[in-house]
């Protein structure tokens, strides 16, 4: 379950701190749980008094049912007896073990690996997934640049450590940057979200394949926009005078990226058309257009044909499993839209053939994915909150949920209705506005009948 949020000491000062605590990590009922323990996200605090801004010693329980896995690490500087740690894991493993079904409760069950230090702990979960030592020193190399820059309060004096470490920011560093920053947000640390966001941005300003990122992705969005501008005019001959006119490659390769399908035999019959009637530098121009686009939709297309094959050798590998649900868990990371193309794909061509031995293997497929991508309880809620028709209905649909409409629910709204309220003015996005306005009173609305409650 997602980490909670508990007063504890400071490690530095002692004095009172909230913190985002979780101690049982059970991949099999939780599969996010696996990347909240590796990324830090969880038992991290951070002390308004002293400054302290780091990770803080618990209990750690882990749990993978798929690789028969049951962990524990109990920090040495909490300095506890044996029998009073038993006291404390005991009741965490008894919450592992009840919640598996009785077929798969294995023999790895009653002998849980315990763990002296948090590094070997991390180590064996890592070794599981076949990620050497040398692997997993370079991704500790990362966390800790990342850990050192977000210590550092003075921009002038990050940017000097930007620049002495210029060499190690590429694309593994953001693709970690990137998941560190989901993590935290998915966990609800506002705080170190926001550090974070921050500091994504002085990098993508300062690092060379930063600027390189940012291009392309202002690239991205002055191609979106010129496709938006050219509406129901849009065909192949308005698409091609698109093309011509790009300013770099940049803004070509956005352009092909997001036009592929019309890109098509007849795009550059009519190219080559054009080609042939005119003379001099536009028809050079013309040409080594046409050498680019070959070049670029060859490469999509190579990417898109390794996409599907890599697809369907994931559903097989799954569909042979014994265990479907543990093997959707071990694999969730590499779930994605060409995925699910191809599921339905196979669902279509098995139903056609009356295929009685895999259609039920791939509805539960099907069904194992929408549960784990269905939106959190709360998020549901605030939904069907927000799209209640009156204020009769609103309040009728508050009576049903009393019990759910607890501080952090109200909590949430405030988070979402602040995030909201700052992407559309970073945008100056005016469709925000209705958005905002409900959410607003939604929030006032739940908060009064809070208010009502706890004087009842």
């Amino acid at each position: 379950m997602p980490p909670t949020k508990t007063q504890i000491n400071c490690p530095q000062c002692r004095q009172p701190v909230i913190a985002q605590v979780e101690q049982l990590f059970d991949v099999t009922a939780d599969p996010g749980a696996k990347q909240r323990l590796l990324s830090g996200v969880s038992n991290y605090a951070i002390c308004q008094h002293c400054g302290f801004n780091g990770s803080i010693a618990t209990l750690i329980v882990y749990h993978d049912t798929s690789k028969e896995l049951l962990l524990t690490y109990f920090p040495p500087e909490l300095n506890m007896p044996a029998n009073e740690q038993e006291k404390m894991v005991g009741p965490l493993i008894n919450q592992v073990v009840n919640k598996l079904p009785p077929e798969k409760r294995k023999a790895y069950l009653f002998s849980p690996q315990s763990f002296l230090t948090y590094q070997s702990l991390i180590e064996k979960i890592l070794a599981a997934d076949g990620i050497s030592p040398e692997m997993l020193k370079e991704q500790q190399d990362r966390v800790a640049l990342i850990e050192r820059l977000l210590s550092i309060t003075n921009p002038d004096t990050r940017s000097e450590v930007i620049k002495q470490e210029s060499p190690k920011f590429d694309m593994q560093f953001f693709a970690l940057f990137g998941k560190l920053i989901e993590s935290a947000i998915a966990s609800g640390q506002e705080i170190i979200a926001k550090q974070m966001d921050e500091l994504q941005n002085q990098l993508l300003a300062e690092t060379e394949y930063g600027r390189a990122l940012a291009t392309q992705a202002n690239e991205l969005q002055e191609a979106v926009k010129s496709l938006q501008s050219a509406g129901k005019e849009l065909d192949r001959e308005k698409l091609m005078d698109i093309l011509i006119e790009a300013p770099n490659d940049d803004r070509l390769n956005a352009l092909v990226s997001l036009t592929r399908p019309g890109i098509d035999y007849s795009f550059f019959q009519m190219l080559s058309e054009r080609i042939e009637k005119v003379t001099g530098d536009e028809k050079a121009h013309l040409e080594a257009l046409r050498e680019k686009l070959l070049g670029i939709t060859k490469q999509i297309d190579q990417r898109v044909e390794q996409d599907y094959k890599q697809a369907n050798a994931l559903l097989e590998l799954i569909i042979s499993s014994e265990d479907i649900d543990a093997s959707l868990n071990e694999h969730l990371g590499e779930i994605s839209e060409t995925f699910i193309q191809v599921l339905n794909h196979s669902l279509q061509e098995a139903n056609k053939k009356n295929d009685t031995e895999l259609m039920p293997k791939l509805q539960k497929i099907v069904g194992v994915i929408q549960n784990l991508t269905a939106p959190p309880p709360e998020l549901a809620l605030l939904e069907k909150l927000l799209d209640t028709p009156d204020d009769s209905a609103l309040n009728a649909l508050l009576v049903e949920h009393e019990a759910e409409i607890t501080p952090e629910f109200i909590g949430m709204i405030a988070n979402i209705l602040a995030r909201t309220e700052s992407k559309s003015t970073e945008s100056s996005n005016n469709g925000d506005g209705q958005v905002i306005a409900k959410l607003e009173k939604l929030y006032r609305t739940v908060l009064q009948f809070s208010m009502r409650k706890g004087l009842a």
